[in-house]
């Protein structure tokens, strides 16, 4: 139960990552509406796939984390309140990918840098997120079970993680 819940986490990020690669910047003003409705279908079919990956995530931390009934009936609305924090994040990464996507090739130096500054930035205030409902969860959960949960949650966003920097080239590479 445990492999199926991450193998449908994986699969389902696999499926969204390629989307990135098609957002090359249409060239004149005959596109400009094609264009756009495909930036729109992209962006719908982003939405529906990150909500795919927070569904099979949910389902492979309950499928993970032995709680009691008592312990879930605490824990899940923490949890839904964290996600939806992770979320709001998500989103903001999610900008700077279309923004990295729409401008590769001709990223200036000041525009790299800036990318991967915000980058790091939204990188610290996962942690920080992350930080601050330890504690949360703590009130919820035994200490075990808390660990026990971060440690999941952590591995999970690992694995998207890299499932994605596997479809985005390095700025180098647009030269």
């Amino acid at each position: 139960m445990k492999r199926l819940a991450v193998i449908l986490l994986t699969t389902t990020w696999a499926f969204w990552a390629p989307t990135l690669n098609a957002q090359a910047p249409a060239n004149g003003p005959a596109s400009t509406t094609s264009s756009k409705d495909n930036q729109a279908s992209i962006d719908q079919s982003v939405a529906l796939l990150r909500q795919d990956i927070r569904s099979s995530k949910k389902q492979a931390i309950a499928a993970s984390l032995d709680l009691t009934d008592t312990e879930a009936t605490k824990f899940w609305p923490v949890y839904d309140q964290y996600s939806a924090e992770l979320s709001k994040l998500g989103d903001q990464r999610y900008s700077l990918i279309k923004e990295y996507a729409n401008g590769f090739g001709t990223l200036a130096d000041a525009q790299a840098l800036s990318l991967i500054s915000r980058s790091l930035a939204l990188d610290e205030q996962v942690a920080h997120l992350r930080s601050k409902y330890v504690p949360i969860v703590n009130q919820v959960l035994p200490g075990a079970k808390t660990a026990t949960f971060f440690q999941i949650e952590r591995y999970l966003n690992t694995l998207i993680d890299v499932q994605l920097a596997t479809r985005i080239p390095v700025v180098q590479e647009q030269k």
